[in-house]
């Protein structure tokens, strides 16, 4: 495989970026870093303008807030973080949208946790939200929880929450705005003669093993939990890249050929989305007409006006068999459980919120949610 270059940028369709509290908070004084912010939004109008999806995963809640709060330097209790992040997430979103407004592009904030990656039901309206905002033409910004999570705040990092996000939105690739120009054998500030790595096309326990800790007093992520991002990203069909964030124009700078790491994707995120799909146990067994037969061979949507039969028991984000009159297709995620499917089946997507109760989604499985 040819090695990825900084052209990989230029040409993705999708781009989610990771930038850490470092890079957009002070350490001196904990005010946010407005200038840097400035030229970030330049690099993001300037992949929108190019019609690329835009996902950033900004760390810096807490930091804006201790700020304004006047919390001590050091190691905040639990509690303080939550009430730090409670404060410093209306900066933080408030921050980015006058910094992207003057580029005529909507931020949109989504506060998420982990857990929402892992649970079937909370991915798939993750999904939906966030495919809903870039369809709209926004750029949402993911942060983690932490007024309400706890255990997100101890050990969770933005790194792997930004490779969630990535194989969530089917992201190309994905950039790791860092303190450090790219992944070394060994911490290169203390150690002169650490190895640095342009690409890494595989994963292995040697590389897993120099990845050391973190190296900032505001950022939780170190160089461990950007390999393990790596890991989801890559094996989801997503690139990575580690790079040196501080410089105004960061994208600008990466694309231009500035010092990085690329981690090679495995496939591509919707072939490696397929395959996910495809391997899971089906709970139940959805029969469609010739009607929707054709229409999925058209690559559309499963309506429910096209669903002849249920049959099962299954959740909102489960695997389903979809099977037609000639034979099993596929099989894909529910939107629906399986007595909301029952009530839907043969009607149209307009008349869903009169026999349901409440207004549910046009389609019963999305096509990204189906492995035919």
């Amino acid at each position: 495989m040819a090695p990825l270059t900084e052209t990989s940028l230029t040409t993705a369709s999708r781009v989610v970026i990771k930038i850490g509290s470092a890079l957009l908070v002070d350490r001196t004084t904990g005010s946010l870093r407005a200038a840097w912010l400035t030229g970030l939004a330049q690099d993001v109008a300037a992949l929108r303008a190019r019609g690329a999806d835009v996902v950033l995963v900004s760390s810096g809640s807490i930091a804006l807030g201790r700020q304004v709060l006047s919390l001590p330097a050091g190691p905040l209790a639990l509690e303080q973080s939550q009430a730090a992040a409670a404060v410093g997430q209306i900066q933080l979103a408030r921050a980015y949208q006058e910094a992207l407004a003057p580029h005529a592009l909507t931020a949109a904030q989504v506060l998420v946790t982990l857990e929402d990656s892992e649970n079937r039901r909370r991915y798939l309206n993750s999904r939906a939200t966030l495919e809903t905002l870039l369809s709209l033409g926004t750029v949402p910004i993911v942060n983690e929880n932490d007024t309400v999570a706890t255990d997100e705040i101890r050990y969770g990092d933005n790194d792997r929450l930004a490779a969630q996000m990535a194989v969530t939105v089917g992201a190309e690739v994905l950039v790791l705005l860092s303190d450090v120009d790219g992944f070394y054998s060994a911490n290169p500030t203390t150690d002169k003669a650490a190895k640095w790595f342009p690409v890494i096309e595989n994963i292995t326990p040697e590389i897993e093993a120099m990845a050391g800790d973190a190296g900032s007093g505001l950022s939780k992520g170190g160089m461990k939990t950007k390999v393990m991002a790596a890991r989801t990203a890559t094996a989801a069909g997503c690139a990575m890249v580690i790079t040196e964030g501080s410089v105004t124009r960061p994208l600008r700078a990466l694309e231009t050929g500035a010092r990085a790491t690329w981690f090679i994707a495995e496939g591509d995120p919707r072939a490696a989305r397929k395959g996910w799909i495809a391997a899971m146990k089906p709970r139940g067994v959805l029969t469609i007409d010739s009607g929707a037969v054709r229409a999925l061979a058209r690559g559309t949507s499963l309506l429910p006006a096209g669903v002849r039969d249920v049959t099962g028991e299954f959740g909102r984000g489960e695997p389903v068999t979809i099977t037609g009159p000639d034979g099993v297709l596929g099989q894909g995620l529910s939107r629906y459980t399986s007595s909301e499917a029952r009530l839907i089946q043969g009607h149209h997507s307009s008349q869903i919120e009169g026999l349901l109760g409440y207004s549910g989604r046009a389609v019963l499985i999305h096509r990204d949610d189906m492995a035919l």
